[in-house]
């Protein structure tokens, strides 16, 4: 499906990317599961992964609360910009490396349905017309949540198959 451009696309599209990444995650053994991947990448697991989506889950929704409170949030992060994402994503790596794939399986299915709730209270103009909200500054809402839903779970689920090649 291409980049969605409407309510019910991003939903579909989010939906079906968490989908297919859990169907991928389920069709291995515990031990498979938690088995790292080749040396390489800085994501050694797949916990390694989900607590990656998680966080930048996270991260969409503190930018949403401050913005919508009619404050500039820290865009990606405090003391991060874009050019500095691989610093901020050993930061997110160190916050999950010590927890348990359930675990964090767990916070990233909540933070996944926390997103899906907020999507689905609001409009497709709210969602899509860029500068709607001054905090998206020159984007849409949508534009953010599709990072941080459908596009980021395609990116999952790439790193996973290569990681269990």
């Amino acid at each position: 499906m291409p980049r969605p451009k409407t309510k019910e696309e991003l939903k579909e599209l989010s939906l079906a990317n968490y989908k297919k990444l859990n169907d991928f995650i389920d069709s291995f053994s515990t031990t498979e599961q938690n088995k790292d991947f080749p040396k390489g990448t800085m994501n050694r697991n797949i916990r390694d992964v989900l607590g990656h989506l998680h966080h930048w889950h996270l991260m969409f929704l503190n930018w949403y609360e401050v913005g919508m409170k009619g404050e500039s949030p820290h865009i990606p992060a405090k003391g991060y910009n874009w050019r500095t994402l691989p610093d901020l994503n050993k930061k997110i790596y160190e916050r999950y490396k010590n927890l348990g794939l359930d675990e964090v399986r767990e916070k990233f299915n909540t933070s996944h349905a926390e997103i899906m709730n907020l999507v689905a209270s609001h409009s497709n103009k709210e969602l899509f017309e860029r500068k709607y909200y001054g905090w998206t500054r020159n984007n849409a809402m949508g534009a953010y949540i599709i990072g941080v839903l459908s596009s980021h779970y395609d990116w999952a689920l790439k790193l996973i198959k290569k990681g269990k090649k």
